[in-house]
């Protein structure tokens, strides 16, 4: 059994502010240690469970945060940028079971800890098929192509509401509860460990692969903040302005609808000016 990590750092135990996840700063230094905390409490207790191998993969902001050398060092590492799928690379290669989302949080528009999906910032929604559509969501219709389960996911409560309906038979910990944007009432971290653990030994015997999922097209509608936003996108081809501050594209699979939301918000990051947008 194969288990892969897909590690955001928004919903680790302890987060709520942006400097908590902004590399470089002393608040990220610290809260590196509470996230490598939280994924390897899901390493031990996915072995715990039976697992033979897991891979995390790095997924938030430089997708270079964890500290390796605070890992379980049962588990294994993909970290850095510029990945072929990005928060689930490592999915498509044909030899993995299930997936746990560590770390995650709400999408853009939304009640939760620093919700947002991809940007920071500048994005107010995304839908998929008329859904709203957190990263959660959209990771899981990627994984879904390739037989994979969602199978445990660690977040703030409202991540875990999220997650009940994008992955209804995941085993979920909410380490924190949402207050607003930038607060929340945490658990501590050895409290977190042991729930996330628990949790991950149960998720375990749902990782069983099945056929993969065959539900495109996919039409993808995502909003901005600001209308120029909407020009710099459509520069991407297939993307067309669907209202004042929004574009949309149709993709046949969501191994190519994932791949052009990520130039979308590639190109949509450099058109945002520092003071007004």
């Amino acid at each position: 059994m194969k288990i892969l990590i897909s590690a955001d750092m928004e919903g680790a135990t302890g987060v709520t502010w942006p400097a908590d996840v902004l590399p470089g700063t002393p608040q990220w230094e610290r809260c590196r240690r509470l996230f490598t905390s939280d994924v390897s409490a899901a390493v031990a207790g996915f072995l715990d469970g039976g697992a033979d191998e897991v891979l995390i993969n790095e997924a938030h902001w430089s997708m270079r945060n964890l500290l390796l050398e605070e890992l379980d060092d049962r588990a294994q590492m993909l970290t850095g940028r510029h990945k072929s799928l990005s928060m689930v690379e490592g999915v498509q290669h044909g030899d993995v079971d299930g997936m746990a989302f560590v770390g995650y949080h709400t999408g853009a528009g939304t009640e939760g800890v620093l919700a947002h999906t991809y940007l920071a910032n500048s994005i107010t929604g995304v839908w998929v098929n008329g859904a709203r559509a957190s990263e959660g969501r959209l990771n899981t219709l990627v994984a879904a192509e390739y037989g994979v389960p969602v199978v445990l996911v660690t977040g703030d409560d409202k991540t875990c509401e999220d997650a009940g309906d994008y992955a209804p038979q995941a085993r979920s910990v909410a380490v924190k509860d949402y207050v607003s944007r930038y607060a929340a009432v945490c658990r501590t971290p050895a409290r977190t460990a042991a729930d996330i653990r628990a949790a991950a030994r149960e998720a375990a015997v749902l990782a069983v692969r099945h056929e993969p999922a065959r539900g495109g097209p996919f039409t993808v509608e995502l909003e901005f903040d600001a209308e120029h936003l909407v020009g710099a996108a459509s520069v991407v081809p297939g993307v067309e302005r669907s209202g004042e501050r929004r574009v949309a594209y149709t993709s046949p699979t969501m191994y190519e609808g994932i791949r052009c939301f990520k130039a979308v918000t590639t190109v949509v990051s450099a058109a945002v000016e520092e003071q007004y947008g």
